[in-house]
């Protein structure tokens, strides 16, 4: 299904005047009509709060299972998820649907843009990875704001295509790493300048939770031959991908994110709120270099039980030498803990997060807007002491009314893609190392794997057909 005739005058009046108009005209009261694509577990979460903004106005609603009210669970659920959100009732589509009454449903969000085109303002997307690019190209070829979920895409080369989209298009774009709007990006941010953080030359991450394909054992192939739930468009939730799959509930709901061709792993869940304050004030960009040095269950379909992987950085200027990450998921995969936290044994540090290694100071981090301390604690009580440091960093609007914000032209949004494009690069090239192994160089400049081939192959992917037209800029 393609965008009508219609749908195409739509998109080309409504980018011309974005383009034209500082700050978009909208309707009585200023108010934004939004449309969501993606409404159950996560989706339903940004929904609620974009939706629920001063002067926001739900008008349509799309996902494959839209009138959905009871979760898929799968039959060997671990029982450490009884907690999590997908398996809650209240996150279903229907009952997020519920919230909105005047909204109007659908399950193809092409028919969607096709109907409704020219009575929505923006557009929030919060679908499983694979899906994210052709409905945020979409929203962007009809001249419409979008916020999306982390990570920005799925492959290397649909991240570079929706930077190339957002210059343009020249829409406000938001991608939901949520903490990047909180106080580690006003703290990050703030401490560069003053030279507090600087002359960084390693970083340590980690993710040691237990994640859902971790109890699959050895996968051999794409699950099938289910009964699927009335109502479900499986055609729509493939999407681009051109593998053509059967429902299964090791994919819907929620646990297509540990397979390498509809998600991203632990890495591109967890490494947005872990690592990129981190990678934008320290302007990494890409890397050169990118190595598994540890894999536990490597597999050609699923993620790993484990993995390390090593990111190395060029110089890139002053205070900003050649540097490295560790990155390490996996139940019991942790880092050493720095001898400032008393790590002088071989200690393992626990819980997630972030050490940061500069040569005058060292740095513990958490997830998300969580700010840093500087360690040991007693260095940073005297240094909020003297003044050389602050624990002020300013009242700051959040993610979702940032996205809002500046749908009005009132600021601009702190993760567009400009930003979140190439960290969402990294995490693609980290997630080839977790499916292959090994060891690759990497050309910034032509964005390109020079050393293998296979790995080269997959910074893009096999364009489903009749879905192409998403990738023509």
């Amino acid at each position: 299904m393609s965008f009508s005739r219609r749908t195409t005058l739509v998109a080309g009046a409504a980018v011309s005047g974005w383009a034209m108009i500082p700050g978009r005209a909208l309707g009585a009261n200023n108010q934004v009509n939004l449309a969501a694509i993606g409404i159950g577990q996560q989706g339903g979460n940004i929904l609620r709060a974009i939706g629920g903004q001063p002067g926001v106005n739900v008008v349509a609603l799309c996902d494959v299972d839209i009138d959905s009210d009871s979760p898929v669970v799968p039959k060997d659920v671990n029982p450490k998820y009884s907690v999590r959100g997908w398996m809650n009732p209240n996150a279903t589509p229907a009952a997020n649907a519920a919230k909105f009454p005047k909204a109007k449903k659908y399950r193809d969000f092409r028919k969607m843009f096709d109907e409704m085109g020219d009575q929505i303002d923006a557009v929030c997307i919060g679908l499983p990875d694979h899906s994210h690019f052709p409905a945020t190209m979409a929203a962007m070829m009809m001249g419409k704001p979008v916020y999306v979920e982390k990570p920005l895409a799925r492959t290397f080369q649909e991240c570079e295509l929706l930077m190339q989209a957002e210059q343009k298009y020249k829409v406000p774009t938001q991608m939901g790493n949520q903490g990047h709007s909180g106080d580690n990006y006003h703290q990050f941010k703030l401490w560069t300048e003053m030279g507090i953080i600087k002359n960084v030359r390693h970083v340590d991450a980690q993710m040691n939770g237990i994640r859902r394909w971790h109890t699959w054992g050895n996968v051999t192939g794409y699950p099938g031959g289910e009964k699927m739930p009335a109502g479900v468009n499986w055609n729509v939730w493939r999407g681009t991908t051109p593998k053509p799959v059967d429902f299964s509930d090791k994919l819907h709901y929620g646990n297509w994110r540990g397979w390498h061709q509809f998600g991203t792993g632990c890495f591109g869940d967890w490494g947005a709120h872990i690592l990129d304050t981190i990678h934008e004030f320290l302007d990494l960009g890409l890397p050169e270099k990118i190595s598994a040095t540890h894999l536990v269950g490597r597999n050609d379909y699923i993620f790993p039980l484990e993995s390390t992987i090593n990111f190395q950085f060029p110089e890139r200027g002053p205070g900003l030498p050649a540097m490295d990450i560790d990155w390490r998921d996996g139940v019991g995969n942790r880092s050493l803990m720095p001898k400032e936290l008393g790590g002088d044994e071989g200690k393992e540090l626990w819980g997630n997060g972030k050490i940061i290694y500069s040569d005058d100071l060292t740095f513990k981090g958490s997830t998300h807007g969580r700010p840093l301390q500087i360690v040991p604690l007693d260095k940073f009580k005297d240094m909020l002491r003297s003044g050389q440091v602050s624990k002020d960093y300013g009242k700051h609007s959040t993610h979702h009314a940032n996205f809002i914000h500046a749908v009005r032209g009132d600021e601009k949004t702190r993760s567009p893609f400009s930003v979140a494009g190439p960290l969402c690069q990294m995490f693609a090239l980290g997630c080839i190392a977790q499916r292959l192994g090994g060891e690759y160089t990497f050309d910034r400049k032509t964005k390109q794997i020079t050393n293998d081939k296979r790995a080269n192959s997959l910074l893009q992917d096999e364009v489903r057909k009749g879905w192409e037209q998403y990738y023509k800029i």
